[in-house]
């Protein structure tokens, strides 16, 4: 089962259960010019892996998850060597504007703001998450359970963001405000958690559902705000080689394949690119 699976690789299993995508057709289809690039021949990528199983880091030092394997299957349709940089989403999209990478590829949440400075390759979708202490000793099921407690997440994204919006709902209904307490990533944010410094984690749905399947925490409240996913790149013309990439990795069947094997919603629309 898909759920097995996801458990598995978190448990460092990725030897007997992990998805390859050289499987399938891996064809060196386009040529991308390194004027485009940062590193001639390289396609580098910015990515957080903190987010089992979407992005995680083996107990040999990997990088694991779907997102990794997407960027790979990426590059080399573009024939280009794939290389991470593994760092804090703060600094992603600094770093994309400012040529420090080609790519960020971490699940980012597309948004309308984020469309007006820099190119968006959208691919997929994922929600936000609340997590409690394992057995939910505090009996959160709904966001209103969170009034006067606090809650970790990690610093500078969407979950955040979405933390406080929640907060500010819950105040204007008349209740007491959540304490939002930042974090450099979400290993952090669920290690503040697990100590007891807070009443619960925002996380997104994947990372959540997975550490719910472990026992490690609490599933409380699934799938509020859900919302596509998207990479992040500065160059339009490589923005566009990107989304040729992910239209030949649908037509091959190796995006579909990689998503069900992870339980992921496909994405049906066209990838195009929508920037500035």
């Amino acid at each position: 089962m898909i759920a097995n699976r996801a458990t598995a690789i978190a448990l460092g299993a990725a030897g007997v259960l992990a998805f390859s995508t050289s499987a399938f057709s891996q064809t060196c289809t386009q040529k991308v010019p390194d004027s485009l690039l940062v590193k001639p021949g390289t396609l580098v990528m910015s990515i957080n892996p903190t987010l089992p199983p979407v992005q995680w880091v083996d107990d040999k030092g990997q990088l694991r998850g779907l997102h990794v394997e997407l960027g790979e299957a990426i590059a080399r349709k573009l024939c280009l060597k794939p290389e991470h940089v593994r760092v804090e989403f703060s600094v992603m999209v600094p770093g994309v504007q400012s040529g420090r990478w080609d790519m960020i590829n971490t699940g980012m949440f597309f948004t309308e703001d984020r469309a007006k400075i820099m190119q968006l390759v959208r691919y997929g979708y994922d929600g936000i998450s609340i997590s409690a202490q394992a057995g939910n000793p505090l009996k959160i099921t709904k966001p209103e359970d969170l009034a006067g407690r606090s809650v970790s997440v990690e610093m500078g994204g969407a979950p955040e963001r979405r933390a406080r919006e929640l907060s500010k709902s819950l105040e204007e209904k008349g209740l007491k405000p959540i304490t939002v307490r930042t974090f450099d990533n979400f290993a952090t944010a669920y290690q503040a958690l697990r100590a007891g410094q807070v009443d619960a984690a925002v996380s997104v749905d994947a990372v959540a559902r997975l550490y719910g399947e472990k026992g490690e925490f609490a599933e409380a409240v699934p799938g509020l705000y859900p919302t596509l996913i998207a990479f992040g790149l500065k160059n339009k013309a490589l923005a566009e080689a990107v989304a040729g990439a992910m239209t030949e990795l649908k037509a091959d069947g190796a995006y579909q394949k990689m998503f069900v094997a992870y339980g992921r919603k496909l994405y049906e629309e066209p990838f195009d690119v929508k920037g500035p």
